[in-house]
């Protein structure tokens, strides 16, 4: 039995050690994710996935932790997935969250992990994805996904969970506008965090306006999540996304764009190690080539004539 089929077994045993090497793997060798995750998620469970994002000083981390808490009560099992962005230089990321939510550390139930968005352009990276398989096939029942950001690229959390909290402070209200466009993409109930503060009541009115334009009734929530207040409440709604409309359609979607983004990433791995690669390199001597590189990347692996 290989290593990696020791680590896979000790996963369906619950073992937390085999899970964070599995974590360490995937992220590390992407190339090699789709034959480890082909084995994983035939054991893969149903999990309430949750995405929360916001802006830096929101107290995400904070509510994160109120959140876990209230699930642990009613003996659920919790992971956490903190997303960070990454430099765009070393790769590196501050991987901070964990700080905030030490009251969990010596509970079993409760695993966090946290990784770098590594420069993927919505803030996810493709770890983040394949984490959550894992996540499930460990048998988890709910799993939190923290992010940064809320601007019109920082869509990508609602591909890998099932309800998006994007969470504001009474202070967020001046760049509601020009965040408009994607707070709509994402959310799937607003959170207006540290309400006992000033300006909480106008920003909470301004939200219900901007969630009443659209389609969809998007709830907007208020929380103290210092004191836990308003937690319970905002879960009891997190918790029943199946009643969304849409929501087979949307599950679909997100499989699909899973199954793709895996596969591009693991035959993009292939690529970069081939001769073939190396001579298409050799070709490029400007950066007005952009467009003819594109093209000829689309007629290699789509077969487009």
């Amino acid at each position: 039995m290989s290593d990696i089929d020791q680590l896979i077994q000790g996963l369906f045993q619950k073992d937390q050690r085999s899970l964070a090497k599995l974590i360490s793997y995937i992220e590390n060798n992407p190339q090699n994710n789709l034959e480890v995750l082909a084995k994983i998620s035939k054991q893969a469970k149903p999990a309430l996935k949750i995405g929360i994002t916001g802006p830096p000083g929101a107290g995400k981390s904070t509510l994160t932790n109120q959140i876990i808490k209230h699930y642990r009560k009613s003996g659920k099992s919790v992971a956490v997935l903190a997303v960070d962005p990454s430099s765009p230089f070393t790769g590196g990321a501050i991987l901070g969250d964990r700080i905030r939510m030490q009251d969990h550390n010596q509970d079993f139930d409760v695993f966090m992990r946290s990784l770098g968005s590594r420069g993927a352009q919505g803030g996810i990276s493709h770890a983040a994805q394949s984490v959550l398989t894992l996540y499930q096939a460990f048998g988890f029942d709910v799993v939190l996904v923290e992010t940064v950001g809320v601007g019109q690229t920082e869509v990508d959390i609602m591909d890998i969970v099932d309800v998006t909290a994007v969470v504001l402070v009474p202070e967020s209200g001046d760049t509601i506008q020009t965040m408009k466009a994607g707070l709509m993409e994402i959310a799937d109930v607003f959170v207006v965090n540290k309400s006992d503060r000033e300006g909480a009541g106008q920003i909470f009115t301004e939200l219900k306006a901007l969630a009443d334009v659209g389609e969809d009734d998007i709830p907007v929530y208020k929380t103290v999540a210092t004191k836990g207040e308003g937690v319970a409440e905002l879960c009891e709604f997190m918790a029943q996304p199946e009643a969304k409309a849409a929501w087979g359609d949307r599950q679909a979607t997100q499989l699909c764009k899973q199954a793709f983004d895996l596969a591009s990433e693991s035959v993009w791995k292939e690529f970069i190690s081939s001769s073939e690669f190396e001579s298409l390199k050799s070709s490029v001597t400007s950066k007005n080539q952009l467009y003819d590189l594109s093209l000829k990347l689309k007629k290699r692996f789509f077969n487009d004539s």
